[in-house]
């Protein structure tokens, strides 16, 4: 009886190929490439070494972040399935990373906000509770995303140039998932509890878009950028405007996937009550 062999090693295999590649093209990153993928002896190793490269400060350094990762790997492997399936989805869907596997692992920000993030989420949910806001706090100076350790977020997930995203606490995000730079899944703050966004599968969110308070935006929605969202979303609608309105209907069942920016195909008259066929 064969088994399927693990999305994480399958990726490592791709990285570290390339990486050797790169390094005897590019004489001035090889020492990099050394330090962060080819001297580490799998993904969990590479991975946390990047993790720590990036957020190490004079407060925490790089060998307790190190530990912290490696540790978080080693306890819940489903982080590294989580991870590759991430950098996979950069690859698929962001133009500018198609012909590296590489690049999105060491330089692009989406990608290492989204695993720093996965950590923190990680010791939150072990109850350590103020070193999962401690990494709250450096990734949001590294990089200026903000993302509450408690927020759910799924498999998949590219956010395109990262920077100004900000996720609540009580928000959920599911698999397959692309938001652009400027995104807020954030509070009406008017309530407490449970008080942010649940975004469904497959689901595109635009750059600068708003959505707000304890609404739900359902499966292969998209949201048009600069948008300001403060009602439910059906699934499969497009909606666009301030406050956003539905516009029509995406013609990709998960717009995510297709990062087609554009709403002139969708305007067309919304078909409401009526599932996809």
């Amino acid at each position: 009886m064969s088994t399927q062999t693990p999305i994480s090693d399958l990726y490592w295999k791709e990285l570290k190929a390339e990486a050797e590649k790169t390094a005897a093209d590019e004489p001035v990153l090889r020492l990099t490439l050394q330090k962060a993928i080819l001297t580490s002896s799998g993904f969990d190793q590479a991975l946390a070494r990047v993790n720590s490269y990036v957020l190490a400060n004079g407060i925490v350094g790089r060998a307790e972040l190190y530990g912290m990762c490696m540790d978080a790997y080693q306890n819940n492997p489903m982080l590294l399935e989580v991870a590759a399936t991430d950098m996979r989805a950069v690859i698929a869907r962001d133009p500018a990373s198609s012909d590296s596997v590489v690049a999105p692992f060491l330089f692009l920000k989406g990608p290492h906000v989204l695993e720093i993030f996965r950590v923190a989420h990680w010791l939150w949910g072990r109850g350590r509770k103020s070193l999962a806001r401690y990494l709250q706090c450096a990734v949001s100076d590294v990089f200026g995303v903000d993302i509450h350790p408690a927020a759910r977020i799924g498999s998949g997930i590219m956010f395109d140039h990262a920077l100004g995203i900000v996720i609540g606490e009580t928000a959920v995000v599911g698999d397959m998932v692309s938001m652009l730079h400027g995104v807020t899944l954030g509070g009406t703050g008017k309530v407490s509890g449970d008080r942010h966004p649940k975004v469904g599968r497959g689901v595109m969110i635009g750059a600068g878009a708003k959505v707000l308070g304890n609404i739900h935006i359902g499966d292969g929605a998209k949201i048009g950028a600069g948008s300001v969202v403060l009602d439910d979303v059906p699934p499969h609608t497009t909606v666009a405007g301030v406050p956003a309105r539905p516009v029509g209907r995406p013609i990709e069942y998960m717009p995510s996937l297709e990062m087609d920016q554009s709403l002139e195909n969708d305007y067309c008259p919304v078909i409401r009550n009526r599932e996809l066929r």
